[in-house]
């Protein structure tokens, strides 16, 4: 052990890392040395001592007036950083104000473009719906006026004795309506809800109260030997048809 300090020793490395020109790997290898052997930690620190000793008895008397100097440069760099420091304060302050102004009108074009989109899809929707409502429109008239179409008249069984409607089936067209004329009153909690028996499935054709005593037309789905019932439900409709509170039938 004693070796490898005396190796050590005899190496420039303490007067380098005291000068401060070691590299990072001799910097390390130094302060290992210092923390876990004392005799180079002693002679470090004589070392230090007597460079301190040298610098002391080589240093040069400084000159008359330098002081006075030295502080009167310090102020002019003070001063000459104050106005930088304003110029850079200001600088920062319209580069804030930009990069706001810059997110606020990019923050401004996205809001404009989601909005945009919203606003095209709602019009979207509503040419479908009008799309829509106008194919029924078209419908209903040819219905009603072609001499292909059959009417049936629809009455309920004898628990809603009261309710009369009209179906218009055109095979040629393939289209089929029904108009409610009427519809007997019902308790508050219940409602008269249309189906259709389409190939062997049932549709819900919705809750039809509102369809009473208009001229509107509600469109029924076609197919051969389709089949329609009303039914007697729980008040807003049901999920599938109450087989026992069928109040009419509609062959076509």
């Amino acid at each position: 052990m004693k070796e490898k300090i005396k190796i050590f020793l005899d190496s420039d490395l303490l007067e380098k890392y005291l000068l401060g020109t070691t590299d990072d790997h001799e910097t390390l290898q130094v302060e290992r040395y210092l923390a876990l052997y004392p005799e180079v930690r002693e002679t470090y620190d004589e070392l230090q001592e007597n460079l301190e000793t040298f610098v002391k008895l080589h240093a040069i008397k400084t000159p008359e007036g330098l002081k006075n100097k030295i502080l009167a440069r310090i102020k002019s760099e003070n001063a000459s950083r104050k106005k930088f420091f304003r110029y850079a304060i200001a600088a920062s302050f319209a580069a804030v104000m930009f990069a706001g102004a810059s997110y606020f009108l990019w923050n401004q074009n996205q809001s404009l473009q989601e909005e945009n989109v919203i606003v095209n899809n709602k019009i979207e929707l509503l040419k479908e719906d009008m799309r829509l409502e106008l194919e029924d429109v078209r419908n209903q008239f040819i219905v009603l006026n072609n001499p292909q179409t059959r009417r049936y008249n629809v009455k309920g069984n004898q628990n809603a004795k009261e309710l009369k409607a009209v179906a218009y089936i055109n095979p040629v067209k393939k289209l089929s309506y029904i108009n409610v004329k009427n519809l007997p009153h019902l308790p508050e909690d219940q409602s008269f809800q249309m189906w259709a028996e389409v190939n062997g499935e049932m549709i819900n054709l919705g809750i039809i109260d509102e369809f009473v005593g208009k001229e509107k037309l509600l469109a029924l789905p076609y197919a051969d030997k389709a089949v329609s019932y009303i039914t007697i439900e729980p008040k807003g409709g049901n999920k599938t048809p109450s087989v026992d509170k069928v109040v009419a039938k509609i062959d076509y």
